[in-house]
């Protein structure tokens, strides 16, 4: 067995079919099938299943498959480092960030360009489930996400907490001379709450809150998407609960912002990696930006 023998049945898993395989791989039908054939009489196993003309994994096949995948996972990681060791800080950073989290980014990232000119960046959005599966995936470097999450798999850096505040149309005359709201007031309105895709998330956070308090909210949406709670909410749909800082990074017109003053909602967010991998001195070097400001954050 060698890695063009094991590229080769990767890329068989990863197509379904051969045919596709051969195409992707830039070869012919015959060798691949071959190099299959030859694989599956060496280890003594079938590894795929013909169903018709697709290929399935048999219990065998998904076993290499899995640490095949791990292997060249480990390699790319190699590889990696030797090159960094030689070039210093070079290459593409690719970092996931919660849409309610992007007002980290724009002056870390600035700061980091001034500092290494050579890094390029390849940001990624979505709720923070999906960017932890993306992490898993070796989709992204690093994210941004909010909390809870399950960390088990990941090193965590914790960012300072912030409060939640209310959001609401600008044009509700109820509520317009007010700088403050409480929580039975939200819990009389139409709510539109963010709701992450998969797992337990603010969403969950804000029910217990009322459930604390014996109230029962008007949820009329739920949505993974800041800025479209936002619009909504401009639009007059109904108020929302969410982090100072996400609405702070928005310019929405329509909406005025509240202090929920009878209840402490805090949001916490958290800067994620995968444990046990080999992380880019890129990676290290945009973590550590985020490890001095909380350094300077709380001597001050």
């Amino acid at each position: 067995m060698d890695l063009r023998q094991l590229r080769y049945f990767c890329t068989i898993a990863t197509e379904g079919q051969v045919t596709r395989a051969a195409k992707k791989l830039h070869i012919a039908q015959p060798p691949l099938s071959q190099s299959l054939k030859a694989l599956e009489e060496e280890l003594e196993v079938t590894l795929f299943e013909r169903n018709g003309r697709k290929m399935e994994l048999t219990e065998p096949g998904m076993v290499l498959y899995k640490n095949a995948i791990h292997l060249f996972n480990q390699l790319d990681e190699t590889i990696m480092e030797v090159k960094e060791v030689g070039q210093g800080v070079k290459g593409t950073l690719s970092i996931g960030c919660v849409k309610s989290c992007f007002s980290h980014m724009p002056r870390r990232i600035k700061a980091f360009r001034e500092m290494y000119p050579g890094i390029t960046f390849e940001l990624r959005e979505g709720d923070s489930y999906l960017l932890s599966e993306q992490l898993k995936n070796r989709d992204i470097d690093l994210a941004i996400v909010r909390m809870p999450l399950d960390i088990k798999d990941f090193s965590v850096q914790i960012l300072p907490n912030e409060n939640y505040l209310a959001v609401i149309p600008e044009t509700w005359n109820t509520h317009t001379s007010r700088t403050t709201i409480t929580l039975d007031d939200l819990a009389n309105l139409p709510l539109l709450l963010l709701h992450r895709i998969s797992g337990t998330g603010q969403y969950e956070l804000i029910i217990d809150m009322f459930d604390k308090h014996g109230l029962k909210p008007n949820i009329i949406v739920d949505c993974p998407d800041v800025d479209m709670i936002l619009k909504l909410v401009s639009e007059e749909v109904g108020a929302t609960i969410i982090p100072a800082s996400s609405v702070s990074n928005n310019h929405i017109k329509g909406v005025k912002m509240l202090k929920i003053n009878d209840v402490d909602i805090i949001s916490e967010s958290a800067v994620i990696w995968l444990k046990d991998y080999y992380l880019s001195k890129s990676a290290q070097r945009f973590i550590e930006l985020f490890r001095q400001e909380i350094e300077q954050y709380k001597t001050n």
